[in-house]
């Protein structure tokens, strides 16, 4: 039986370093490629049988080359340089150093891996994670648009007499040409955003309903029709996240600090996680304390003891906990669950 082999991918934006070695760590092939998946795929197939795992490096623009590889049934596993530290002692460190390493990681079984997100779902929460940036460029010309109001006529335009507004009226409200023709073009840019904010929305709902769990999650407090479809989009498999506490710690809704002793001696990474799920929970904490008793209620006592900043961010974790329970054991919301000790109070 011929011995397994594993292979380290260094992968920049217009080139990679592919690195072999065997189980028993000794090197035998490099090669510097274009990135261009037939070139890489060359490479790889006279060893291709023996294969136990590749490992390509998580970078902006690994898609291309993961997808592929696995398409052609390589056992491709995707590397998380935020979490790789190689010795600080090193002298020399090059892309042949970085391949070798990571297929050396391979081979002791100690290579930290990222989620590899199913291919016919990526685009669709990729496209998502668009939205929000059509949704910051709305909010800044809606901001441009109020504060030239402002500056120009010492008065205040509410948002919803701004988004009324046609093409017409907007030309009635300065005397200064200048004035009218930004003001005209902001509108325009609002209107155009809207639409393809719109787009998104009814072809991002088109798939997420088509997910078991998006339903559920629209009926936990504060979260709706975008936030439903973003948790479910950016969670994907509700499967990698083994208890509560391990997706509450990926959307960044617990405390980063390190104790010793019972005392504070400094912060962990407080960005590791996911960014849009730590958005899409604060956003749902902050409708839920509004629009629901029980977790106003909650919110309330927690703000006394502590701060409102802090009461929103534990009540997010919550939030984030009972999306865990909802979609892990596919079951309905339920705020006795969420809420034992209000529960109780009532009880009493």
């Amino acid at each position: 039986m011929k011995e397994s082999l594993f292979a380290g991918i260094d992968l920049h934006s217009n080139n990679l370093m592919i690195g072999i070695v065997d189980q028993d760590g000794k090197r035998l092939k490099h090669q510097k490629l274009d990135c261009n998946l037939q070139q890489v795929v060359d490479f790889l197939k006279p060893f291709q049988p023996r294969f136990k795992s590749l490992a390509v490096e998580s970078t902006y623009n690994w898609y291309w080359l993961v997808d592929g590889l696995r398409a052609l049934d390589y056992p491709v596993a995707l590397a998380n340089p935020a979490e790789i530290e190689q010795y600080s002692g090193l002298k020399h460190a090059n892309d042949k150093s970085d391949a070798y390493f990571l297929a050396e990681l391979q081979r002791l079984g100690i290579l930290p891996t990222g989620y590899i997100y199913d291919p016919e779902l990526r685009p669709v929460r990729d496209l998502l994670r668009r939205r929000m940036n059509l949704v910051q460029q709305r909010t800044a010309l809606l901001l441009s648009f109020k504060s030239l109001y402002s500056r120009t006529t010492g008065g205040a335009l509410s948002l919803s007499r701004l988004k009324s507004m046609d093409e017409a009226e907007v030309k009635t409200l300065y005397e200064h040409p200048a004035n009218g023709l930004i003001a005209t073009i902001q509108k325009e840019h609002i209107a155009q955003l809207d639409e393809s904010i719109e787009r998104i929305e009814q072809a991002v709902l088109k798939s997420a309903r088509a997910l078991p769990c998006y339903q559920r999650l629209t009926t936990l407090p504060g979260i709706g029709r975008i936030l439903g479809m973003t948790i479910t989009m950016e969670v994907g498999e509700i499967e990698r996240f083994e208890a509560q506490g391990n997706l509450a710690s990926y959307c960044r809704t617990v405390d980063s600090k390190r104790l010793s002793n019972d005392k504070k001696k400094g912060a962990n990474n407080a960005k590791c996680g996911n960014k849009y799920l730590a958005w899409a929970f604060v956003e749902a904490a902050n409708f839920a304390k509004r629009y629901d008793d029980q977790c106003r209620q909650w919110f309330d006592r927690k703000a006394a003891k502590t701060s409102t900043v802090i009461a929103t961010q534990a009540l997010a974790c919550k939030l984030a906990k009972a999306a865990w329970h909802m979609m892990a054991h596919d079951t309905d919301y339920d705020a006795k669950r969420m809420f034992p000790e209000l529960a109780q109070r009532q009880r009493k």
